[in-house]
This record gives C-alpha cells, sequence and structure tokens, in this order.
C-alpha cells in the first residue's frame, strides 16, 4: 500500500480543517490494522504517528479500563497529574476539559467510547452517566475548543451503542472506518506470502471479504511457536496430500503450522476434497491446486469467526445442492436461475434488491433460497432471530450485522419466518421494532448494494410484514410457492429427494401415477418427503435393497400429515395476493381478478383467524 490516506482519514481531516467539527466519532472497524507504508499499524498508531503527530504538541488516550496514556506531551502542558491515578470518566472528564481550554495543539483520543457514554434510557440513567453525556456534549459548544486547535476522536465499533445525544449533535461529525477492501485485504496477504502467483491472490482476496487485516494475519501468519506434536501433524498431513514427495513436505510444513489446535479429524475435512469443494466454485480453480488447503482453511476460520462477531446470530450457509436437488417449481427455478446469471454476469440493473417468498409451510421456500445460493455462487448468510430483551441491544446486533453484510459484499441474506423478525410488535418494546424496521428498511434500499447484496425473506403470513419493507426497490420480487397440484410435479419432487438421498426404486412412478403421485395431492414438499424416507425406512426393516411400491404404499397408508386446512387455505391465498406475476400461480387462480381474489382472502382469514 502507498503512503495516500485512507479515505475515511481524508474525510476527517478535510471536515477538521473546514472548520466542520473539532469532535469526531470514528465507528466502524476501530481495532484492526491498517496496512501503510506496507507495514501493519493499529489505528492508534495510524492516529497517533501519521494523522495527528505533525500537528498537535500533546496527545492522549483513555478508555475505563487502563485509564489514560500521553503518547505525546507538550513541555509545558498544565493539570494533566491527576489523569495519572483516576480512571473513572467522572474523575478524568473534568480534568480533560481543564486541559483542552488552558492549552493549545491536545489531541484526546477516547477509546470505547460506549463505555463512557453509552446509548441508554435517560429516565434510568445514573448521576455519573448522565454528568459524562452533558460534559462531552457541552465541548462541542465550547468556544474554546476550536480557538485552540484542539480535536477530540471518539472510537466505537457500533455507532447504535453511543448515547443519542451526541449522536444527534451537528458539531459531532461521525465517520464509518470500514472493513478493509480487495485491494488492502490483497496487499496484506501479498505481504505475508509474497511467492505467491497473482491469480492465488485475487482468489484469497476475495475469499476473505468481511474479515479483517488482523484476523487475516492470524490465519496466514500463525504464531512461530509450535507446539509438542508438531512432528507427527507434518507427518499425518504429509500421507493426505497428493503430488511429489518435495512438494507434499513442504505443504505439509507450512500446513501443519496453520492448523494447530485442530484434531486430526478438522484437518483431513480441510484437505479432503469435499473440503476443497467449497472453494471450487471459482473459474480460477485449476490454478489453486497448491493452495486449496489453505483457501479451505480460510473458509473454515472466515465461517467461525464471522459466526463468533455477530454473536451467533447469523450462520454461513452450507452451498451443499443447487437445483439439480429441487423437485417440481420449475417456474420458480427459471425466474431464479435467470436472476442468478445476471448476478453472475455483472448485469447489475436487472438484479432486484431483494425478494419476498411467500407461501404455506413444508413448500420449499428455505431448500430453494440455499440451491438458488449455490447457483448464484455468492456467499449466503442465515439471518437468525437478533432481538434481545436488553435495551439497545437489538439495535446493536442488527448494526453489527448489516457492516458484516456490507463488508463481505457478493453475498445473499437470508431471512427466514421475516414475520418473527420484522412483524408488527407494537408498542410494548418501547419503539425497538419500529427502529430496527427504519434501519433495515434503509440499508435494503440503498442502491449502492444492487447485484452485490440480495436479500431474500421468507414468510408464510406476509400480512405481518411492515408493508413498505415488501415494496419495490425493497423487496422487488415476490416469489409465491404452493403446494404440488399436479402429479408429475409430484413425482418431480420424489426423484429428486430418491436422488439426493440415494435410495433406489424398483418400480417405475409414472407408471404407477393413481397408487403413489395421486395420492399425495396437496401434500406438501415436507410431507413427500416424509412419505419418501418413511418408505425407504420399511424397505430397510424388510432388507430390501430398493424401495418396492408395496413400501411406498404402505408409507402413505401409515403417514398422517399434521395440518390445518383453514390456515394452510389462508397461507396459500396470501401468498397469490403478494405474487408480482400471474404467471406463477397455478392455473386456478390465473384467471380471478383481483376483486375476486380478495372476496377469497376475507373468506379464509375468517376461517383461519
Amino acid at each position: 500500500m502507498n503512503s495516500e490516506l485512507p479515505s475515511w482519514a481524508e474525510e476527517l481531516k478535510n471536515k477538521y480543517l473546514r472548520g466542520e467539527a473539532s469532535q469526531f466519532i470514528l465507528a466502524g472497524n476501530v481495532y484492526d490494522y491498517l496496512l501503510y507504508n506496507n507495514e501493519l499499524v493499529t489505528l492508534n498508531e495510524f492516529l497517533e504517528k501519521v494523522l495527528l503527530d505533525k500537528s498537535r504538541e500533546t496527545i492522549i488516550t483513555y478508555n475505563t479500563a487502563t485509564g489514560s496514556r500521553f503518547l505525546k506531551r507538550s513541555p509545558i502542558l498544565t493539570g494533566g497529574e491527576k489523569l495519572l491515578v483516576n480512571k473513572s470518566p467522572s474523575d478524568v472528564l473534568p480534568v480533560f476539559a481543564k486541559i483542552l481550554s488552558e492549552n493549545n495543539k491536545v489531541a484526546l483520543i477516547l477509546e470505547y467510547a460506549e463505555a463512557i457514554v453509552p446509548a441508554m434510557d435517560w429516565s434510568l440513567a445514573s448521576e455519573y452517566d448522565r454528568a459524562a453525556v452533558i460534559t462531552m456534549h457541552s465541548w462541542s459548544l465550547s468556544k474554546w475548543l476550536m480557538n485552540a486547535d484542539n480535536i477530540i476522536i471518539m472510537l466505537t465499533e457500533t455507532i447504535s451503542e453511543l448515547n443519542n445525544k451526541l449522536l444527534a449533535n451537528p458539531k459531532i461529525a461521525v465517520i464509518n472506518v470500514p472493513f478493509p477492501g480487495a485491494e488492502e485485504r490483497r496487499a496484506l496477504i501479498k505481504k505475508l506470502n509474497p511467492t505467491m502467483p497473482d491469480a492465488v491472490l485475487d482468489i484469497m482476496a476475495e475469499q476473505t471479504a468481511g474479515l479483517k487485516l488482523i484476523q487475516i494475519e492470524a490465519i496466514l501468519k500463525p504464531s512461530d511457536a509450535l507446539s509438542d506434536d508438531i512432528t507427527s501433524r507434518i507427518d499425518y498431513i504429509f500421507k493426505l496430500l497428493k503430488g511429489d514427495e518435495a512438494s507434499r513436505r513442504q505443504r505439509a510444513e507450512s500446513f501443519a503450522k496453520l492448523t494447530q489446535g485442530m484434531n486430526k479429524e478438522e484437518i483431513k475435512a480441510l484437505i479432503a476434497p469435499e473440503g476443497a469443494e467449497k472453494v471450487a466454485e471459482t473459474p480460477k480453480a485449476d490454478v489453486i491446486e497448491p493452495y486449496k488447503n489453505i483457501l479451505s482453511l480460510i473458509f473454515k476460520r472466515k465461517r467461525e469467526i464471522i459466526e463468533k462477531e455477530c454473536f451467533g446470530l447469523v450462520e454461513i450457509v452450507d452451498k451443499n445442492h443447487d437445483f439439480s436437488a429441487v423437485g417440481g417449481n420449475e417456474g420458480i427455478k427459471k425466474v431464479l436461475s435467470n436472476i442468478a446469471a445476471n448476478m453472475q454476469s455483472g448485469q447489475l440493473r436487472r438484479v432486484p434488491m431483494g425478494l419476498l417468498f411467500v407461501g404455506p409451510m413444508g413448500t420449499g421456500k428455505t431448500f430453494v433460497a440455499e440451491a438458488f445460493a449455490k447457483e448464484s455462487g455468492f456467499t449466503a448468510i442465515k439471518l437468525k432471530n437478533f432481538r434481545s430483551k436488553w435495551v439497545g441491544s437489538t439495535e446493536s446486533n442488527l448494526e453489527k450485522i448489516l457492516t458484516i453484510v456490507k463488508a463481505i459484499g457478493q453475498v445473499i441474506v437470508i431471512i427466514d419466518e421475516g414475520d418473527r423478525s420484522f412483524g408488527s410488535t407494537g408498542d410494548s418494546d418501547g419503539g425497538t421494532g419500529s427502529r430496527v424496521i427504519a434501519r433495515l428498511k434503509e440499508f435494503m434500499s440503498d442502491t449502492t448494494n444492487r447485484g452485490r447484496i440480495l436479500f431474500i425473506m421468507m414468510t408464510n403470513r406476509p400480512d405481518k410484514l411492515d408493508v413498505d419493507l415488501k415494496r419495490a426497490g425493497r423487496l422487488d420480487r415476490k416469489i409465491p410457492f404452493f403446494y404440488s397440484d399436479e402429479p408429475q410435479e409430484i413425482e418431480s419432487v420424489l426423484r429428486a429427494v430418491f436422488a439426493r438421498n440415494k435410495i433406489e426404486l424398483s418400480f417405475d412412478l409414472a407408471k404407477n401415477r393413481a397408487k403413489i403421485a395421486a395420492k399425495l395431492l396437496t401434500y406438501s414438499n415436507a410431507d413427500i418427503e416424509a412419505v419418501a424416507l418413511l418408505a425407504a425406512d420399511i424397505a430397510a426393516m424388510q432388507e430390501a435393497d430398493k424401495v418396492k411400491l408395496a413400501h411406498m404404499e404402505q408409507a402413505i397408508n401409515d403417514y398422517l400429515p399434521a395440518r390445518d386446512a383453514n390456515m394452510l387455505r389462508y397461507m396459500e391465498l396470501l401468498a397469490v395476493f403478494e405474487s408480482s406475476s400471474r404467471d406463477m400461480l397455478p392455473k386456478r387462480y390465473q384467471d380471478l381478478s383481483k376483486e375476486e381474489l380478495l372476496a377469497e382472502l376475507a373468506r379464509a382469514k375468517a376461517k383461519a383467524l
């Protein structure tokens, strides 16, 4: 990397020189390395040695755990002695105010600012917390701060954890510090692995999207202190690898360092073909053979890191199946295949901002979404329920997730049961629900995300979703899912189930349509799969090599699907009403007018609710 300032640092510098602000909040990736002049430095080191050193005579850092520290001190500075013995904000903030008002060219860096002025219910805040907020808020209104050429920089990872009174202050500038981009990641990997081919560097830079530089370094440059079992681990890895002996030995020694702390099963999973398949989706796979184990390790570590960073509130989806494993739903697969092709070819204008999958439970919405992720080649994450009972935590959780999503890029965000996470909650949550939905709507409608971040929200009760969340520009396409009502489609589902579970049949499904598919009409895809697996169990108990017709008939007779007919009818009509296109509806609904559909929906609602 060259000596140019990062964009966020340029923004801070320009705002300060123009006199727009003397107090700044740096939010986001503030506890990471920066690669500056080809050297890794912390953000604090960058502020001290690059951004502030020439213009400041005194530089002070403070956090509530370690207290105050002078990185640079003017010989004529007055009023700083108390900082060396006190750590509490109530003790040190008045001292900082005195220093700032009586001295020139002072920089104050407040680490973990959310611990000093946290987001809180003002009516429940302690006297000390209120005093801290008022003190720091008043600094922005003080003429002595600007006139003395002093600057205050607050650091926080999550902006929503800071007190709103500071965030709403127009004299305090908020600047986002982004996760490292592809160029920065590539430069770091090149620094750690100077001999790595350019094509592999490009792949690794793409694979590490969403990770911090400090995390990438930890993966690719482990500790030099080797454990006692290093020799046995090298020998074990050597036996697993393929290629000539010299190459295998060199790769085994390198990989042994990277896999410290992992057991043999975990190492084997990374080196085995199934582990390498996760990186084989790239068109440059033919050049990565010597590095595929490292790429597999990056995938594993990235998954662990991102799920941990988001407090277990997201899950990276294993893309184990594509549309070939999806039975039926031919119209849906055609629409989604077209979207996937546009995503891969970079036709961003033709990619929707988001998709809404609607339909009764058991129609395969989640399974199809995961298959679509595989078809698109994008990383897919599943958003779990991030609502928290603690004040401010829900907003903080969402902000953390969105930051990670933005950093990953080329990502599909799958939200199952969206009505539970983003449905109407009334006023019982103190307004948290409305703030969360407002933030999500803002993020989903950001046009810079088109073609890079695609939301797929699934629900069987779209009537519970915020209406504005479903509008064009957020969830552009509404794709309805229905139970199979044609024997041929049921047979397609059965074939897919038998194929992915490696179950062989001794009979032809189509020739026995009246005995099998016709009896499964209106069954959900989940029910159809359950029947198929039950037939396989029956065959196994009878020690049959293949599933026979009698086994299927017995399974159909034994299986009792649990269902509320009135509620399922209501959910089906909701899916009809939400659909973006009549072409995606079953024939029985395609010719109905809106008035007729509304009447049907009203009658179904009266029976279901």
